[in-house]
C-alpha cells in the first residue's frame, strides 16, 4: 500500500497497512522505535501508546471518531509523545501492555488498546475504545487525556511506586512457574477433560457462553484424547461428539462462509449466527486442519466440504503470487460491517429459481425474520439430511441444487466492493497456514493443498530467513522485524507436517536449522523454557515466557511439542533435553489450570509417552503406497517420513535401508526402534495395533 500524497505524519513511511491508514490523521503518530522513544525522554512527556490491527472494527471506530478528528488530535499532539503499532507486527509489544493493562484494570484488554505510558515505557493507566463523545458510562477521549496529563503531572511520586509494582508484578505473572510439588504426570488428562465437559454447551457447541470464539486447540485435545482412548480399548465418545458437534456447528453456522470458504474470527452470539466479520488467517490454519480431520474421524461429508472450501479460499484469497500468505480480510467495506457477505431476501429470490430459493431459503433462514441490521447472513438453520427429508428428494439431488444457488450468489456477490485485505506476510501465521494446508492435502488428496504449502515455505526460505535467522514481517517487497518465538515455534511445526506429507530434504535441513536457532537464541537455559523474544532482541520493560494459549496457541507448548518429535526422529539430545526442560519448568503452571495449557499438555503428553515414528525407505510406487497406509488415518500421534531411497547423508535411522533395495519400514517409539519390516501385509498389521479401528486404506 502505498500512503497517498496528503499524508500528514510519519505513518506513510511504514510498510504495515494499518499504520498506512493512520498517515493521514492530523495526529503527529510515531512508529514504535527510537525516534519516538528519545523525544519522550528528552522531553520528559508521556506516551499515548495506540496498538490495533488492520481488520479491527473498533479500531476503525476510533480512528473515524478521534484520530481523524482535527481538535482531538490537537489535544493530543499537545500532552502526549503518540505511537501507533500494529500488534500483528508487533506482538511483544502487545503481549506486555495487554499484560499490564489487565494488572492495572483489573479485566481482560482487546483491540485497540490505549495504554499511557511514563516516558521511560512503563504504563499507568490504560483502557481500549473511548469514545470521542461521552456516552455509555465512558467518558470522552479528550477528557481522559486531559486528566492522565493532570494526574501524571500532579502524582509523580505515586506513579513511580505504582510502576515499581507494575513491573515486579510483570516478572512475577504467572508466565513465571514456581517449581512444582509433582513430577509431570498423566493425572492432569483427567482434569482438562472434565474442565472442557464442564465448559461445553451441549445446545449450540462451543466451551462458555457469548462472545464465542472457535477455540481450536480445545477441539484438537478433545480428538486426540478420543483417538488416544480408542487405541486402549476405553474409548471417550464423548470426547469426538463434544469436538465434532462443536466443528458442525461452527461449519452451519454464520461464523463460516457458506459462500466463499473460511471463517470469521468469532461469532457475538451463543449460536455462531453473527460473527465479526474480519477473517483471520491465523484462526482459518488449524481450523482447516481441523475440519480435515474431523472427516477422516467421522466420515461426515460436511466437515470435507469445509475443508475444502477453506482451503480453495486461502489459495483463491490469501495467497500471495510470491508464494506467502496474506494476513487478513477486513470486517468492514463501504464503510459498513458485514456488508460485502450480508443479503437481501429480493436479491436471492431474483437469482435463483423458486424452486431453489424455497430450499435455499429454508436451510439459510431467508423465511424467517431478519438477522443482521434487517438483512440477512446466512446461517445453517436445517442441516441438508433433514431439509432432503422434510421437501421429500433424495439429499444428492438437494446439495447439487443448494451448491448450484450457492454458485450463484457467489458469482454475484463478487462484483460488490471487497472488504480490505492486510497484505502483510507474518512468518507465524504463515506457518500455521503452511501446518493446516499439509495436513488437509494429505487427508483429503489434494496435492494442490500441499503445493501451495510447500510454495508458503519456499517463500519463507527465500525472503524472511538471513544467516540463520528468521525475520518476523513481508510487506511490499520489504522483510523486518526480527522474529519473536512463535514466528520459529509454529514454522518449525509446520515443516514437520509439510515433510511427512511430502518428502523434500531440503525441509529437513530447514527444520533442524530453526531449532537450532531456537534453543539458541530464546531458551531459558536456567529456568527452562522459551522466552518470546531473542537473547538479542530490543530491550524492552518486560521478557515473556508465555504458557498459556491465547488467540494463538503457546509458543512454549508448540516448542517443545515440535523438538520432542524432531529430537526422536534424529536421535538429537540437545532438541530433548530443551523440551524436557520446558516440560518441567512449566509443570506447576500446567497443572493449577490444564484448561488454559491445552498447548503444553499436548507437549507433556508427548513427554510422557513418545508417539511412533515411522520411517520408510524405498522408490515409485510401492513407497507412496507404503507412505498412503501411513498416513492416511487420523493418527495424531504418529509422525512418518517416506524417504527415496537414491536420497544420502541422512542421520540415524533415516539413513537406513534394506540390504536387498525392497521397501522397508522402521516403526520407532522414543529410542527404540522395531526390526526392520519388509512386507506390506506385516507392515498393516503393525500400524493396526496403534489404530482405534479398521485403517482407512491398505493399500
Amino acid at each position: 500500500m502505498t500512503a497517498p500524497p496528503q499524508a500528514r505524519n510519519r505513518l506513510a513511511r511504514e510498510t504495515s497497512p494499518y499504520l498506512q491508514q493512520h498517515a493521514c490523521n492530523p495526529v503527529d503518530w510515531y512508529p514504535w522505535g527510537p525516534e519516538a522513544l528519545a523525544r519522550a525522554r528528552v522531553e520528559q512527556k508521556p506516551i499515548l501508546l495506540s496498538i490495533g490491527y488492520s481488520a479491527c472494527h473498533w479500531c476503525h471506530v476510533m480512528a473515524h471518531e478521534s484520530f481523524e478528528d482535527e481538535h482531538t488530535a490537537a489535544v493530543m499532539n499537545e500532552l502526549f509523545v503518540n505511537i501507533k503499532v500494529d500488534r500483528e507486527e508487533r506482538p511483544d509489544l502487545d503481549r506486555i501492555y495487554q499484560t499490564a493493562h489487565q494488572l492495572l484494570v483489573r479485566r481482560a484488554g482487546g483491540w485497540p488498546l490505549t495504554m499511557f505510558l511514563t516516558p521511560d515505557q512503563v504504563p499507568f493507566f490504560g483502557g481500549t475504545y473511548f469514545p470521542r463523545e461521552a456516552r455509555h458510562g465512558l467518558p470522552s477521549f479528550t477528557d481522559i487525556l486531559r486528566r492522565v496529563s493532570d494526574f501524571l503531572r500532579q502524582h509523580a511520586q505515586d506513579i513511580e511506586k505504582q510502576n515499581s509494582s507494575l513491573l515486579e508484578a510483570l516478572n512475577n505473572n504467572l508466565e513465571a512457574a514456581a517449581p512444582g510439588a509433582t513430577d509431570p504426570n498423566a493425572a492432569v488428562f483427567a482434569t482438562v477433560r472434565q474442565q472442557l465437559g464442564q465448559s461445553f454447551d451441549k445446545v449450540h457447541g462451543g466451551f462458555g457462553a457469548a462472545p464465542k470464539f472457535p477455540h481450536p486447540a480445545n477441539l484438537d485435545h478433545l480428538l486426540r484424547h478420543w483417538n488416544r482412548s480408542s487405541v486402549r480399548r476405553k474409548q471417550d465418545q464423548d470426547a469426538l461428539s463434544m469436538a465434532a458437534f462443536t466443528l458442525l456447528r461452527m461449519c452451519e453456522g454464520g461464523l463460516y462462509d457458506h459462500l466463499g470458504g473460511g471463517f470469521c474470527r468469532y461469532s457475538v452470539d451463543e449460536q455462531w449466527m453473527i460473527p465479526h466479520f474480519e477473517k483471520m488467517l491465523y484462526d482459518n490454519g488449524p481450523l482447516l486442519a481441523l475440519c480435515a480431520e474431523a472427516h477422516r474421524c467421522t466420515g461426515d461429508f460436511r466437515f470435507q466440504r469445509a475443508a475444502e472450501e477453506t482451503g480453495n479460499w486461502v489459495l483463491r484469497e490469501m495467497q500471495s503470487p510470491e508464494g506467502g500468505f496474506y494476513s487478513t480480510l477486513d470486517a468492514d467495506s463501504e464503510g459498513h460491517e458485514g456488508k460485502f457477505y450480508v443479503w437481501d431476501r429480493g436479491q436471492v429470490q431474483d437469482l435463483l429459481p423458486s424452486r431453489e430459493f424455497l430450499a435455499f431459503g429454508m436451510r439459510f433462514g431467508l423465511e424467517r425474520a431478519p438477522n443482521f441490521e434487517e438483512r440477512w447472513h446466512l446461517h445453517g438453520y436445517v442441516d441438508e439430511p433433514a431439509l432432503a427429508k422434510r421437501l421429500k428428494i433424495p439429499i444428492a439431488e438437494l446439495v447439487t441444487m443448494l451448491d448450484r444457488s450457492r454458485d450463484r450468489l457467489f458469482d454475484e456477490r463478487e462484483k460488490r466492493i471487497r472488504p480490505a485485505r492486510d497484505e502483510k506476510i507474518l512468518t507465524s501465521w504463515n506457518g500455521l497456514m503452511i501446518r493446516g494446508l499439509a495436513v488437509a492435502g494429505r487427508h483429503l488428496n489434494r496435492p494442490d493443498f500441499v503445493d501451495a504449502a510447500s510454495r508458503g515455505l519456499d517463500f519463507i526460505l527465500e525472503h524472511l530467513w538471513r544467516q540463520g535467522r528468521l525475520l518476523a514481517v513481508y510487506k511490499g517487497g520489504k522483510a523486518r522485524l526480527p522474529a519473536y518465538l512463535d514466528d520459529y515455534a509454529f514454522l518449525l511445526e509446520a515443516t514437520l507436517e509439510l515433510f511427512q506429507t511430502r518428502w523434500r530434504s531440503s525441509d529437513l535441513k530447514f527444520a533442524m536449522a530453526l531449532a537450532d536457532a531456537l534453543v539458541e537464541h530464546f531458551e531459558d537455559r536456567e529456568k527452562g523454557g522459551f522466552f518470546f523474544t531473542a537473547d538479542d532482541h530490543e530491550r524492552l520493560i518486560h521478557r515473556p515466557k508465555p504458557l498459556y494459549d491465547d488467540a494463538l496457541p503457546s509458543g512454549n507448548g508448540v516448542a517443545a511439542w515440535s523438538l520432542l518429535r524432531l529430537g526422536h526422529l534424529l536421535g538429537n539430545t540437545r532438541y530433548l533435553d530443551a523440551a524436557n526442560n520446558t516440560v518441567h519448568w512449566a509443570w506447576a503452571s500446567v497443572e493449577r489450570a490444564p484448561a488454559h495449557h491445552i498447548g503444553l499438555l499436548r507437549a507433556v503428553e508427548e513427554w510422557l509417552d513418545a508417539g511412533d515414528i515411522i520411517v520408510i525407505r524405498g522408490a515409485g510406487e510401492e513407497l507412496s503406497r507404503w507412505h498412503r497406509r501411513a498416513v492416511e488415518p487420523y493418527a495424531p500421534y504418529r509422525l512418518c517420513v517416506a524417504i527415496p531411497k537414491e536420497e544420502n547423508a541422512l542421520p540415524g535411522t533415516l539413513a537406513q535401508q534394506s540390504a536387498q533395495g525392497e521397501t522397508v519400514a522402521y516403526i520407532c517409539s522414543g529410542s527404540r526402534c522395531s526390526a526392520p519390516i519388509t512386507d506390506f501385509a506385516d507392515f498393516h498389521a503393525a500400524l493396526s495395533a496403534t489404530e482405534p479401528g479398521t485403517a482407512t486404506s491398505t493399500g
